[in-house]
């Protein structure tokens, strides 16, 4: 029988617990966790550099291949599992959305890394060799602070992992950027934040258009130039992730998933999910069930 998919706060993982925050080696926390491999979503922000190990990790219905010095970023409510093969290890955080809220003037520092954007193709990264050293370095230097009762010892977690933060968001940005955002690329970025805000209720692209201030064709332009695809797919693709999420929960049934995304009825919801997906929801919900009994 298909599991409700759970979704776990830091005070549900309470073992490994400081305030606001969970640090640990990860095979210790995994062995601990054992549950953890079957799919479920996080409150909080979760990261994980693997060290040793393989097999995959699949993120919102996305699978990668698990690698040594790979690193992955996941912000609150996605969902995901896990399969490995073999002994794994490496560092895990699990940090609060109010982690760094008394520690810093810009209370949501996380969101402006583009590691914790929710964007899986930013989301997976593999450490060049000659940053791994440092990489290590730090995570060893979080790692001691969390074994001993420091004075201002969050404080000094918050540091490390803010430096850790910048080592890495550095290589992303060099990566995938030259130079300063242009400003079509801060439009897009407040595009996707709109989205997230508002895909329940405002389902065309003339309704972000002009909380942009902008006409809706500027706005379907920037997306093919930056993303490959128009704004209403953009819209779309968000709308039906949030589906597949809700489809992971057994306990609603097609019509209460219809409602909660604002749909005007299940047939329409059922239209537009197959027109999307190729699949029923029901399909789709049974084609999930049937690789967790797998994994």
């Amino acid at each position: 029988m298909f599991q409700d998919t759970p979704v776990y706060d830091i005070c549900t993982l309470s073992d490994f617990r400081q305030k606001d925050i969970i640090i640990s080696r990860f095979a210790p926390y995994l062995e601990q966790h054992k549950n953890l491999h079957a799919a479920h979503s996080h409150s909080f922000y979760h990261l994980v550099l693997f060290t040793h190990g393989a097999g995959s990790h699949t993120i919102d219905f996305e699978n990668f291949k698990v690698n040594p010095f790979q690193i992955y970023f996941m912000i609150p409510g996605q969902v995901h599992s896990w399969n490995f093969s073999g002994f794994t290890d490496g560092y895990i955080i699990n940090f609060s959305e109010s982690f760094f809220e008394s520690f810093l003037l810009n209370a949501r520092f996380p969101e402006n890394l583009s590691f914790f954007s929710g964007d899986l193709n930013n989301a997976v990264i593999e450490l060049p060799k000659e940053v791994q050293p440092n990489i290590l370095r730090l995570f060893e230097d979080i790692i001691k602070e969390t074994e001993k009762e420091y004075s201002l010892k969050e404080d000094m977690l918050r540091v490390l992992m803010i430096q850790l933060f910048i080592l890495i968001n550095r290589l992303t940005v060099a990566t995938n950027q030259k130079g300063a955002a242009s400003y079509n690329q801060i439009l897009l970025k407040n595009f996707q934040k709109l989205i997230e805000v508002h895909y329940k209720d405002l389902k065309l692209p003339k309704d972000y258009a002009e909380l942009l201030y902008v006409t809706p064709n500027h706005l379907n332009a920037i997306c093919k130039d930056f993303l490959g695809r128009p704004a209403g797919e953009v819209i779309r693709n968000r709308t039906m992730l949030e589906a597949k999420r809700l489809l992971t929960i057994p306990k609603l049934n097609i019509a209460e998933i219809a409602y909660q995304l604002n749909f005007s009825d299940n047939s329409y919801f059922t239209k537009f999910f197959k027109k999307v997906e190729g699949l029923t929801p029901e399909e789709f919900r049974k084609k999930i069930t049937n690789q967790s009994h797998h994994e």
